[in-house]
């Protein structure tokens, strides 16, 4: 029986799928600030316990000349921004805390010095995102967020998995799809095996889909994947 189960795992390994694109995940990347309000947040300048400074708070929820407490501090509106001032450029990234991925974001100078303006869990942020523009493959396919986001999905029992040259058209065209999010990105793996079809016509396979899971906070990026996990769909 041993045996029998270390045969089948070769099988299964030799004929599984692998496509990397190498390198490391992005850990930032540059927004606009039209993309901090799709996220639901508005930028501020302000004070905070009377030093002038800048913030975020929840979209349309605060105007000039409010004041209000948070965590223990006294915060003041001067302007709700809608442009980011000349000097200063918005860029977010993906920091882990005890197994935990928040994404984080600052405003940078000139000289490089940044203010933090945002953390905030990164699957609650993305989660509204993608609930918010129905990207509802994404939503159903996510299985874990860190540096990299993983998708996966799986249909059917498996079996020993078909070589590339023998694939129908639909994981053919998933796969060149996700090459070509990869190759925007900068980063990804991908492996696949797919055994087949059923007597009633439904594909039977598994996939896992990696990628630098800050891409996906660009709608852009978001919609092509969402776009190519609806190619290969499970029951």
């Amino acid at each position: 029986m041993i045996n029998l189960t270390l045969e089948a795992k070769e099988v299964e390994l030799e004929n599984t799928l692998v496509f990397e694109a190498l390198g490391n995940p992005e850990r930032e990347r540059e927004f606009k600030l039209k993309s901090l309000k799709k996220w639901g947040f508005d930028l501020i300048f302000g004070k905070i316990d009377g030093k002038e400074t800048y913030f975020t708070t929840e979209l349309e929820t605060k105007r000039a000349g409010d004041k209000f407490s948070k965590d223990g501090k006294e915060y003041e509106v001067i302007e709700v921004l809608q442009e980011l001032p000349k000097n200063l450029e918005l860029y977010a990234h993906i920091e882990m805390e005890m197994g935990k991925a928040y994404m984080v974001c600052e405003l940078r100078d000139e000289d490089g010095v940044n203010i933090e303006v945002l953390r905030v869990p990164a699957v609650s942020l993305l989660y509204a995102l993608f609930k918010k523009n129905k990207l509802g493959n994404l939503l159903k396919a996510v299985r874990n967020v860190g540096i990299s986001i993983e998708f996966f999905q799986q249909n059917g029992v498996g079996g020993k998995p078909l070589p590339y040259h023998e694939l129908p058209n639909a994981p053919k065209r998933f796969i060149r799809s996700v090459r070509k999010v990869e190759k925007e990105t900068g980063f990804g793996r991908l492996s696949i095996a797919y055994y087949g079809e059923t007597k009633d016509g439904k594909p039977r396979f598994w996939y896992s889909w990696l990628l630098p899971t800050i891409a996906l906070f660009d709608l852009m990026i978001a919609k092509k994947v969402n776009q190519t996990l609806g190619i290969l769909k499970a029951d």
